[in-house]
C-alpha cells in the first residue's frame, strides 16, 4: 500500500516535478534581470537552500514556494517564522563556507502560482524577511 507524502507514491513526484519546474521558472526571471545564479539545492544536513543568487554586491537567498492552487493559502504564506530562521541559519552556514564577501545580504521568497490548466503566476517578494 503506498501511503500519500511517504516519497513512494506518484503524488509526491509530481510534486517534486511541480517544485523543480517552478524553481526553474524563478531562476529565469532573476536571469532576466541580471542576477547570477551561485547554487540551486543546497544541501547540508540542517536543510536546503533552494535558489542562491548574486548581483553586484549582494547575495540572495530565495526560497521558492510552488503550487497548483491557493486551496491552503498563497504559496508565500508557507514561509512562517520557522522556515525562517532555518534559512537565516542555512545561509549562514552557506557564508561561512565561501571566501567572498558581500555588502549586502538579502532573503526573498518567490510564489508560483501554476493552475493544471494554465499559465503560471511568479510574484517574487523581494526582501521578504
Amino acid at each position: 500500500m503506498t501511503r500519500r507524502g511517504d516519497g513512494s507514491g506518484t503524488g509526491d513526484r509530481s510534486r517534486i516535478d511541480l517544485g523543480a519546474a517552478g524553481e526553474g521558472l524563478v531562476v529565469g526571471w532573476y536571469e532576466e534581470r541580471g542576477y547570477q545564479v551561485l547554487a540551486r539545492n543546497w544541501r547540508v544536513r540542517a536543510g536546503e537552500l533552494d535558489i542562491v543568487l548574486s548581483q553586484a554586491r549582494t547575495v540572495v537567498f530565495c526560497e521558492v514556494k510552488t503550487r497548483r492552487s491557493e486551496a491552503f493559502g498563497a504559496p508565500v504564506e508557507a514561509v512562517g517564522r520557522a522556515k525562517q530562521h532555518r534559512l537565516r541559519v542555512l545561509a549562514a552556514t552557506w557564508l561561512e563556507e565561501r571566501a567572498a564577501s558581500w555588502s549586502d545580504v538579502r532573503f526573498d521568497v518567490a510564489s508560483v502560482l501554476w493552475p493544471r490548466d494554465g499559465e503560471p503566476v511568479i510574484e517574487v517578494f523581494e526582501a521578504a524577511f
